[in-house]
């Protein structure tokens, strides 16, 4: 495939999609074409999310927070809470995972959350984890936990702008919900 054609280029790096099949081709050092590997697509499509997601970026799109949630939670076999740190201009400051849990819970403490926030001198958050079991509906510990950090957060003046919740391939959103 020509890398020239404006139908076969799939991003400015050197993965390739074959016509409408669902086939990408990589270019190896040889300069030769070979089907892509799963591992090596979702490598590539970390870093592209990653440079949407990334210091100083301002949070215009929530779809590009989600989808960079989905491909760096959605996968794991634990739970982990994350919480996005943004500043009075909802630019991205770090994301960062604050806590590990097992396959059904984390424990998650306010008062690191807090530190942490004021650490990166954060003005507002978005929080988010993961539900290993596949469900992507938010318990009641997530919300009280919501209403926890929110409480605590509001102390030190940081806003909580959202609660993500990833299970596989969906995010649901606290916001969306109302439960904000």
């Amino acid at each position: 495939i020509p890398p020239d054609t404006p139908e076969s280029i799939m991003s400015t790096s050197s993965i390739f999609s074959v016509g409408a099949a669902e086939t990408l081709l990589v270019r190896d050092v040889d300069g030769q074409y070979r089907p892509a590997h799963a591992d090596e697509v979702l490598c590539h499509a970390r870093r592209l999310l990653a440079d949407r997601v990334r210091r100083g970026a301002t949070m215009s799109s929530p779809e590009a927070v989600k989808d960079h949630l989905r491909l760096e939670l959605g996968v794991l076999e634990h739970e982990v809470f994350c919480v996005l740190f943004l500043d009075a201009q909802h630019r991205i400051i770090a994301l960062k995972q604050l806590f590990r849990g097992t396959v059904s819970q984390t424990s998650v403490y306010p008062r690191e959350v807090v530190k942490e926030a004021l650490s990166v001198n954060a003005a507002a958050v978005i929080l988010a984890h993961n539900h290993p079991s596949g469900s992507v509906e938010p318990s009641r510990a997530d919300e009280f936990l919501t209403q926890t950090l929110k409480t605590a957060l509001a102390l030190v003046d940081v806003r909580v702008l959202d609660h993500l919740v990833v299970a596989d391939a969906d995010v649901r959103s606290f916001a969306e919900l109302g439960l904000l």
